[in-house]
């Protein structure tokens, strides 16, 4: 394709070819590499002129490109819509929309160790179990990281089983658990410093690196988000919703554990929501809102639907968002 863009948002392009496009920028959460794929497609036949061109990576690592490395995006969507006030606002951003929501869950394949015996009761004795290894995504890196080890400290009270936590985390990696006035402070050394027992644990920087390990028989169980097993056709254990992130109903729950991040800043459980903005540097700002406004709108809300990931109808907008978003979004 090669014509350039003809609605009323290329004025605020800049003067290009006929033979050239407005490449915008998609930094994302890895979950969101299959719902975005079909956004770009469809927003690419809307918007000939414009090639999208998205990296995908774990959620802290999305925002830290923008915020540390000096990279510069028209559109940064993450896992865990609190990074961009507390990583992001003022400097970088001043607005973001909260748009769709997920669950944790446990997936795994006909060839797992104890595939057969596995349930929403037993999966953290199967764990248990020596012969069995299990992964997820850096807790440093990844919101799906330090969401699972969210969960697995939720086990704990969840199965009045004090030892899960332990039995599985504590005694395969270097991350502590302490707790002081109710509340659960999970701690994660530095990513090397993780120092994982291999035979037991595979960790990756993004949850996505885990799908071809567990396709290949590397490990046999991970955590990952419901809608990334089911888009990738996987079967999974469903979590109980006091313990998988899902439910705005147990939040007095999932706030009693922290994740504290080798950076220093730290995470609360909370339910899943992801959220999305456009950067204050945003070399394609009106663009870049015109696809915020394509994801949050009745179409991409529907690719979101049809690929597993509950969408947030209407969307919550927080902080100065955009006045083109006004009729998309409520205010959060």
């Amino acid at each position: 394709m090669c014509s350039v863009i003809t609605s009323p948002i290329s004025g605020c392009i800049g003067e290009k070819t006929p033979s050239e496009k407005v490449v915008l920028k998609v930094f994302h959460a890895g979950s969101l590499s299959k719902p975005f794929e079909e956004i770009e497609n469809q927003f690419e036949k809307a918007h000939p002129g414009v090639d999208i061109q998205r990296e995908a990576a774990g959620s802290v690592l999305t925002v830290r490109k923008i915020t540390e490395l000096g990279k510069v995006a028209d559109v940064v969507g993450v896992a865990d819509c609190s990074l961009i006030p507390s990583m992001m606002i003022p400097e970088y951003a001043d607005w973001y929309i909260e748009f769709a929501k997920n669950e944790i869950v446990l997936a795994y394949t006909d060839k797992s160790r104890y595939a057969d015996e596995i349930n929403s009761d037993n999966w953290y004795e199967i764990l248990r179990r020596p012969d069995v290894k299990f992964g997820f995504s850096n807790p440093n890196d990844d919101p799906c990281g330090y969401r699972s080890q969210m969960v697995i400290q939720l086990a704990e009270l969840y199965y009045n089983d004090p030892a899960i936590y332990d039995d599985l985390i504590e005694k395969n990696t270097a991350m502590r658990m302490t707790f002081e006035n109710g509340t659960y402070l999970l701690v994660m050394p530095g990513s090397e410093d993780i120092n994982p027992n291999t035979d037991r644990v595979m960790i990756r920087s993004m949850e996505m690196e885990l799908i071809s390990a567990l396709e290949n028989g590397d490990i046999d169980y991970y955590f990952i988000y419901r809608s990334v097993a089911k888009q990738h056709g996987e079967k999974f254990v469903e979590l109980p919703p006091q313990i998988n992130l899902g439910s705005v109903e147990y939040k007095d729950m999932y706030r009693k554990i922290r994740v504290k991040r080798v950076t220093g800043e730290i995470s609360t459980g909370k339910p899943i929501v992801y959220g999305i903005t456009v950067p204050k540097n945003a070399p394609h700002r009106d663009l870049g809102i015109e696809f915020v406004r394509f994801v949050i709108g009745e179409k991409g809300q529907r690719v979101l639907e049809d690929l597993g990931q509950p969408p947030i109808t209407p969307a919550t907008g927080n902080g100065n968002f955009p006045e083109e978003l006004v009729d998309l979004v409520r205010e959060g």
